[in-house]
């Protein structure tokens, strides 16, 4: 039998995919891997995709997503020819990395960061220019002043939870002002500085957010980008040679309403950024280091403890965690923040694991 594998490209054999978190369809579960938001979305979402279900799903939705793309411009102080909406920020970042970043010169990047930027790299034949942090496991953007084709970070970082000023930000925009520096901002609202105000500035800004996490949204799959019109016009050229219709009508409805729900993201940001510091105090107490995090999750290590034990400790106590088993962060943890339920759940497993020795 042949190798079924000779059908594929040349291109597809190079690839090493990315690994998301697991998924496991077990009840009764306190899952606190994938960063997911541990409340649902506001009940005007639920309500708009229902309505939006009753009719109309005969006819293709809005390839322009014109009504979202508003309400997220209006939520920003922007201009609705200033955002790009798309099926997930990763199908945006995507999209981004071809758009921009295929200028024969290295793309700019963190070695521990979103572990999809290097996956795009490979797709697209792009070289990453990897940048270590620094070894408090921050972004030192003076690090960043060799010649490139561009700069992706995530803003806060991930999997580390931290985040820059918007004065770093500033720093990397004016030292590469002639490439796209694109910060990717899907956890900037659990406390971080959104560098869409400086999309008016500069020419070379381009910000991606997603709804997955502040708005509850994991789900749906809607992200977008903020840019200046050059850069949108950009992507949504990439976008029609794809798939002109990349948000179907549930999404566009739901979407639409969560930007819509001011008070509801309001309350539930504030909630689980409340329950995080409880969680980090508690951790803390437990003789765990915690890295400073203005994201919905912690990145974590106890110098007595393995980190890969604690993992499967807490897994048989039905409480899941990401390990990474990455060099410099194999010994830690990350958390994500979940109910006040939740995070007791896993302080009392946590105790119970590093005081068994």
């Amino acid at each position: 039998m042949s190798d079924a594998t000779s059908f594929w490209s040349p291109a597809l054999r190079g690839l090493v995919p990315y690994i998301p978190g697991e998924q496991p369809l077990i009840e009764g579960l306190v899952k606190l891997n994938t960063n997911e938001n541990p409340y649902p979305p506001s009940p005007r979402v639920v309500a708009a995709i229902r309505a939006a279900a009753q009719e109309g799903l005969q006819l293709y939705p809005d390839p322009q997503a014109a009504g979202l793309r508003q309400a997220i411009a209006d939520f920003h102080g922007i201009a609705a020819g200033q955002v790009f909406a798309g099926n997930g920020s990763d199908e945006v970042l995507a999209h981004a990395f071809f758009a921009f970043f295929r200028q024969g010169k290295p793309v700019l990047m963190p070695d521990i960061s979103y572990s999809f930027y290097k996956v795009y790299c490979g797709l697209y034949g792009i070289d990453a220019g990897i940048v270590p942090l620094d070894a408090a496991l921050r972004i030192d953007v003076a690090q960043y002043r060799a010649p490139c084709g561009g700069v992706v970070i995530a803003n806060p970082n991930a999997p580390t939870g931290t985040g820059l000023p918007l004065a770093d930000i500033e720093q990397l925009l004016q030292q590469h002002s002639r490439s796209v520096v694109l910060v990717d901002e899907a956890y900037v609202d659990f406390g971080g500085e959104s560098a869409i105000g400086l999309v008016n500035r500069y020419p070379n800004l381009l910000v991606v957010q997603t709804l997955s996490k502040s708005r509850s949204l994991a789900g749906l799959r809607v992200g977008f980008a903020a840019g200046q019109r050059h850069l949108i016009e950009a992507l949504e050229v990439v976008k029609d040679s794809f798939n002109s219709y990349p948000l179907d009508r549930l999404a566009l409805a739901g979407a639409t309403a969560a930007y819509e729900d001011r008070a509801y993201f309001e309350r539930t940001r504030a909630a689980v950024m409340q329950s995080r510091e409880g969680l980090r105090c508690d951790l803390q107490e437990l003789g765990f280091e915690v890295l400073p995090s203005q994201a919905n999750f912690l990145m974590v290590r106890h110098p007595a403890h393995d980190a890969a034990a604690l993992a499967a400790g807490l897994r048989e106590q039905r409480i899941l965690v990401r390990h990474f088993r990455l060099p410099r962060i194999e010994q830690y943890l990350r958390i994500s923040v979940g109910t006040p339920a939740q995070c007791a759940a896993l302080v009392a497993a946590c105790r119970a694991l590093v005081s068994d020795q």
